[in-house]
């Protein structure tokens, strides 16, 4: 199977195991449309369904990850229901069973900011920002921008950012814990690339599972967590993968991992 892009707007490189997309529509900032959410639900679609592709990095075209929704087209729903009820970029990238690293290489801004925080881990360049800009607009963010927000960065400082609607820079981002690293401009995306590749030698039965685990870990109390998470692992540990990764460690060898 191979995945591609039917549109100009959203670029697919698969190498390594590991498929880069990339939203590239620069001279708007990577603000995307409902045309675009469209396509990237079905691109993410077909990661899910190919065994060949194990990590995904996002990232985006020129000085911006992705400025949000293209305010200029939120006119062009009939009601407030239907803008509601449809589905976008966000959705998609919650949908990806893979693990997703979020390589921001500049403006993190409203819905780019709530298309990082639902990747699973976030690489920033140092001159990248982030901001939830929403209010100084008369709305607020919808894609999970207050559940996830105050999650990664504590109710306080996510507090500041949704009241005041101002940016950060990737040095406080980095010390509010919202990204993992900052880097120079020209380093992160090969290092995000290099962070997925290593992820994608992992067993994959075991790596989408730990993925699952954490999503379901930020919804559950503490003991329902703890008891979910001992059940996946008697489903991770009864796999040929993990036989194979007993065997392996016994024989001290590089394990061989065939997702089964």
């Amino acid at each position: 199977m191979t995945v591609t892009s039917d549109t100009d707007h959203i670029v697919v490189e698969v190498r390594d195991r590991v498929a880069t997309v990339r939203l590239n529509r620069p001279h708007k900032l990577n603000a995307v449309t409902q045309e675009m959410s469209d396509h990237l639900i079905r691109i993410i679609a077909g990661i899910n369904d190919d065994p060949a592709i194990l990590a995904v990095v996002y990232t985006g075209t020129g000085r911006a990850f992705c400025a949000g929704s293209d305010i200029s087209t939120l006119d062009q729903y009939a009601t407030p229901w239907q803008f509601r009820n449809r589905r976008d970029y966000c959705d998609a990238l919650r949908e990806c069973r893979k693990p997703v690293i979020a390589a921001v290489n500049g403006y993190a801004f409203g819905g780019g900011l709530e298309a990082a925080l639902t990747c699973d881990i976030r690489l920033a360049a140092e001159s990248a920002t982030f901001a939830a800009p929403e209010v100084t607009l008369g709305w607020i963010g919808g894609g999970g921008m207050s559940p996830l927000l105050a999650s990664s960065i504590g109710p306080s400082n996510a507090a500041t950012m949704l009241m005041t609607g101002d940016p950060i820079d990737a040095s406080q981002a980095l010390a509010w814990g919202l990204i993992s690293q900052h880097l120079p401009a020209d380093e992160l995306l090969g290092r995000a690339q290099e962070l997925a590749t290593r992820i994608a030698t992992r067993p994959p039965i075991a790596v989408e599972t730990a993925k699952a685990n954490l999503r379901a870990a930020q919804n559950l109390p503490l003991d329902q967590a703890i008891a979910y998470e001992r059940e996946l692992q008697a489903i991770t540990f009864a796999t040929d993968d993990a036989a194979e990764g007993r065997a392996a460690f016994a024989q001290k060898r590089p394990g061989t991992f065939h997702g089964r």
